[in-house]
């Protein structure tokens, strides 16, 4: 059967309620491998809001609301797309199961088109397809899901996140291992039971792989459910452990805060007085190292990123003009506004398509470090695509809404078809304009933040030996009573980093002037304001099936009666429209569509961003970005000025004219959620399997 296929987005974060309740990000069958029968079964599977695949028997078992099979949550996961790949991986987990020419391999699929779910501890999933297009495209829509829950620490929180990984960073420091952690992923106690597993693991094989009896294959079947088994044990332990921890943090609160409050001016002034100590001991040491070790290696490091992330970001432009080219031409040949409704709600989730999206997400894979990864200790490159890739999400998501808004303002001028063909082209250019000036600020911050995860570890591993036992000496510089709040290793941090910063900055800075990577320099910067923007006053949400459709759509189920105005400015940077795939050939049954629910409508902070025609960026970040992690401020501050940050969609477009049906070119110039539960189904978690073979909280 072909059917489209529904696709929603939304973040993972949500104050007050989940407004994609009720949503479906993509359904249809898949064939399971089950590992109890060793037999292969047909599942009705769907992803809902929360990206977490959910399988179930069959559809009439979803239908009469039975339990799910199981619940998967990605985090961690890799996609293998070869069975092959699979049983490498699996032989090189346990050494010495190597299976001999002619025996029955762990797995065989019955197809061509596998996808398997490999996690290094927790337990593997397998499912195949039958026709390469169904394979790709499920392909795309789990990699979207495994995207999401890797980024699962919220970045809006910006003391705990930073808190925590900076914690996991310094812990894994002290055993000696710096660089990238592939596993720094998912919420706080996934992170927790990968950093229990990391040194267990190894620990538990040597201690059981000896004792496990059987064929190779049957030994390796063994190790995967062991692992698993003591992988859920851990994550129960840590869970425990975290909230405990959570709750002792936030009695202690107000007395640090009122101390804080209280004693303010002394904690700066003791800690600029340790942090000069520091740099006079460290900084001669710290930039011969930086010189010989680090600022060579600078440029190519910059080049290898700087080549996938601008085709990826292009890709994106390319992408939201034929969109909205397309749209038009449809607005002209199938009668105007009567169907604009239809066509708006399709765009406004292009950014949360992940068969739309993943020809910008697949620009990214290419990135190879080479022998620079084996240098800085560089693990793998896959922390730098996914950012890069969640960079992209994020801007296309800016740039239609920054269409959406103007758009509406535009109508409600009343214009006749040609009219608004014409406006639409306008509008489609200055977005235009926008997207080229916001996507290079973006790329470049995230270009420095790259930098700075690849090359701070590398200088800490080289300076520890001759500087880290001397750091205890330090701490009789502090009074006892802000202790809490300064800390040694943290300074000694940002010391060593302030050495690698600037020739980083100037790297960056250099590499805006080549005109191959489509970046603004520093020293251009957009002047004119859009003159629309004071029209654009926080208002209700534009629902455009309600208003320009044939049905009328209805809100987020779940969003109370009164919201805020700053629960409608969050509500509006998170889209939840529904957008359907309309690729012919999806063999696949659709999941239940969904009521058309609202688009955003308001820009966050209006007033303030009028008022500036001019906005120096934002310092690059202090502390390490790891796995997406904001960071803190460097108190170093960049020289030349530039735009604003593109966090808001709309800051200052310049009028625009007519535009061509060839795009534009750019000119010279980076889960945890509680699910509620949808009316009359049974609630979807993050979980585990039990024994009895449904799955359990996660």
């Amino acid at each position: 059967m072909s059917t489209d296929a529904d696709v929603i987005s939304g973040l993972v974060f949500i104050p007050l309620w989940v407004p994609l309740d009720e949503r479906i990000i993509f359904s249809g069958n898949l064939f399971q491998y089950q590992e109890d029968n060793r037999k292969w079964r047909n599942r009705f599977s769907l992803v809902p809001h929360n990206y977490g695949l959910v399988l179930y028997d069959n559809k009439v078992a979803y239908e009469r609301q039975v339990p799910p099979r199981a619940i998967i949550n990605s985090a961690g996961y890799k996609i293998l797309t070869s069975v092959d790949q699979y049983l490498e991986l699996v032989g090189s987990s346990l050494p010495g199961t190597t299976s001999k020419s002619g025996t029955a391999p762990i797995l065989k699929c019955p197809t061509q088109f596998p996808l398997i779910l490999w996690h290094p501890h927790a337990r593997h999933y397998y499912f195949c397809m039958m026709t390469e297009t169904e394979q790709d495209k499920w392909q795309a829509v789990l990699q979207d899901c495994i995207r999401h829950c890797n980024n699962g620490i919220p970045e809006d929180s910006k003391v705990e996140g930073p808190a925590f990984t900076d914690a996991i960073r310094m812990y894994r420091q002290s055993k000696e291992l710096y660089g990238t952690w592939e596993m720094l992923c998912g919420n706080e106690v996934q992170i927790l039971t990968n950093l229990v597993m990391e040194e267990l693991g190894p620990e538990l094989k040597a201690e059981l792989a000896p004792r496990l009896k059987g064929k190779p294959q049957e030994r390796q079947r063994q190790w995967i459910q062991i692992s698993d088994t003591v992988y859920r044990m851990v994550y129960e332990q840590a869970k425990v452990s975290f909230e405990a921890v959570l709750s002792k943090l936030q009695l202690a609160r107000p007395a640090m805060e009122a101390v804080i409050r209280t004693d303010m001016d002394q904690i700066i002034t003791s800690k600029e007085h340790l942090a000069s100590k520091i740099r006079a001991f460290i900084l001669p040491k710290a930039e011969v190292c930086v010189r010989n070790h680090v600022q060579p290696y600078i440029p190519s490091i910059l080049e290898a990123l700087m080549v996938p992330t601008s085709q990826g970001f292009t890709e994106v432009r390319d992408i939201f003009f034929k969109e909205v080219t397309d749209m038009n031409l449809n607005v002209i040949n199938e009668g105007g506004i009567d169907k604009l409704g239809e066509y708006m709600e399709k765009l406004s989730q292009l950014a949360f398509h992940p068969l739309k999206m993943q020809s910008c997400y697949e620009k990214m894979e290419p990135l190879r470090l080479d022998g620079l990864q084996q240098r800085f200790d560089v693990s793998s490159t896959s922390v730098f695509k996914q950012r890069a890739q969640i960079h992209m999400r994020e801007q296309m998501d800016n740039a239609v809404y920054t269409f959406e808004t103007l758009l509406h303002q535009e109508l409600g001028k009343g214009p006749t078809k040609e009219e608004l063909c014409k406006s639409i082209q306008r509008i489609l250019e200055r977005v235009l304009k926008k997207y080229d000036y916001d996507s290079s600020s973006v790329r470049k911050r995230f270009f420095r933040e790259a930098l700075l995860q690849v090359t701070i570890p590398f200088l800490l591993k080289k300076l520890a030996p001759t500087c880290k036992s001397e750091l205890p000496r330090f701490q009789e510089l502090i009074f006892e009573d802000f202790a809490r709040f300064i800390l040694v290793e943290n300074t000694y941090e940002e010391v060593v980093l302030q050495t690698v910063m600037k020739d980083i900055l100037q790297a960056v800075k250099e590499a805006a002037v080549q005109r191959k990577h489509n970046l603004y320099r520093d020293s251009m910067v957009m002047h004119n304001s859009d003159p629309n923007l004071h029209l654009l006053a926080e208002g209700v949400p534009i629902d455009w099936g309600e208003e320009y459709g044939d049905s009328g759509g209805s809100p987020s189920p779940g969003a109370p009666e009164g919201a805020t105005l700053s629960e409608k400015r969050r509500r509006a940077k998170q889209v939840v429209s529904v957008v359907q795939d309309e690729e012919a050939g999806l063999p696949f049954e659709a999941g239940p569509e969904p009521p058309s629910p609202a688009s955003p409508d308001s820009v966050t902070e209006l007033c303030g961003l009028l008022a500036q025609d001019l906005r120096a960026e934002s310092p690059p970040p202090a502390g390490l970005l790891l796995n997406g992690a904001p960071a803190q401020e460097s108190p170093q501050p960049v020289a030349a000025p530039e735009a604003s940050p593109p966090s808001s969609p709309l800051r200052h477009l310049p009028p625009g004219k007519a535009v061509d049906l060839e795009p534009p070119k750019p000119s010279d110039q980076e889960t945890g959620e509680q699910v509620s539960s949808p009316s009359g189904r049974p609630p979807i978690h993050t979980t585990t399997e039990d024994s009895a073979g449904v799955q359990t909280e996660f």
